[in-house]
């Protein structure tokens, strides 16, 4: 088994599962393979091994088993980008807090390897987006697609933006506000749902559209087909405006047309049947925990 291993968690108490997530693989005479800023981190605590590492260049291909990621779901989203079209299973330790994406407990952090050996889990493929604009933009390079969502917000100025909205070149409407996110299923719980989104299963075939804010009051977020190509283009007292993918930020000069649509590639998500997606919504968004139930 080939394992690759990313984290973006410096905690004194973060380490000690990582270093049990290692014994666990050593056991089973893994090839290990860690990320080479995370690997400065471990020999500075003094490991007493020696590990091969990867960035986002070299050192990591399709021919590893599982992409593995310490911290909360930030470092998920992050991962993708070493993973991209590799095709490399991920699964996501949750040292952080919330957790949607990274949803295996610390604290069971050998189980990750005891049931992979099993086999008792299942790979979930998650949709992305991808962003387009006139011209090129290199903040994103390469590396321009989203996992969680592509968001266009005001910059610089407290005033509102106004976002041009077509759906397969069908003018959909102009949104008056601080912004508008276009969410993968994936994304649905996280920013998207902060702004009133709706929350959608992974595996479903669909784009959600939330503006940020609307002044226009009977805007609402809208579900629509994950084939639909949409274009923007922003306008607004600023001359620029910001462009994300997930937590990676563009400056992007106003008037621009933006196309985002599917990405031709999916992200494999590692699910144990002990932290389904379901389970994971009851425990998160604390569904049943009124008395009623």
């Amino acid at each position: 088994m080939k394992v690759a291993i990313y984290g973006q968690t410096y905690q004194e108490s973060a380490l000690g599962y990582v270093l049990e997530f290692l014994d666990e693989l050593h056991k089973i005479s893994a090839v290990i393979a860690i990320e080479e800023d995370f690997y400065a981190h471990f020999f500075s605590k003094q490991t007493g091994r020696a590990y091969n590492t990867f960035n986002e260049i070299e050192g990591l291909d399709a021919s590893f088993d599982r992409f593995v990621s310490f911290g909360g779901d930030g470092a998920i989203l992050r991962a993708t980008t070493y993973v991209g079209k590799l095709g490399i299973p991920i699964v996501g330790v949750n040292t952080g807090r919330l957790g949607f994406l990274s949803t295996f407990k610390k604290e069971e952090v050998r189980k990750v390897v005891q049931e992979f050996v099993k086999g008792d889990f299942s790979i979930v493929e998650r949709s992305l987006v991808t962003v387009t604009a006139d011209t090129a933009i290199p903040e994103f390079g390469k590396l321009n697609f989203a996992l969680n969502e592509v968001t266009v917000s005001r910059k610089d100025t407290t005033s509102m933006i106004t976002v041009e909205t077509y759906l397969d070149d069908e003018y959909l409407t102009s949104y008056w506000a601080d912004g508008l996110i276009i969410s993968t299923p994936t994304g649905s719980t996280g920013y998207s749902l902060s702004c009133g989104g709706p929350v959608i299963v992974p595996t479903a075939k669909s784009l959600v559209l939330t503006p940020i804010a609307p002044h226009n009051l009977n805007a609402r977020p809208l579900v629509i087909s994950d084939d639909t190509v949409i274009r923007l283009k922003v306008s607004g007292r600023e001359e620029n405006h910001l462009v994300s993918l997930d937590s990676r930020i563009a400056s992007l000069e106003n008037g621009k047309e933006i196309l985002v649509k599917k990405a031709d590639f999916t992200i494999k998500m590692i699910e144990y049947p002990s932290e389904s997606f379901l389970k994971t919504l009851r425990n998160k968004l604390l569904w049943g925990e009124d008395r009623r139930n």
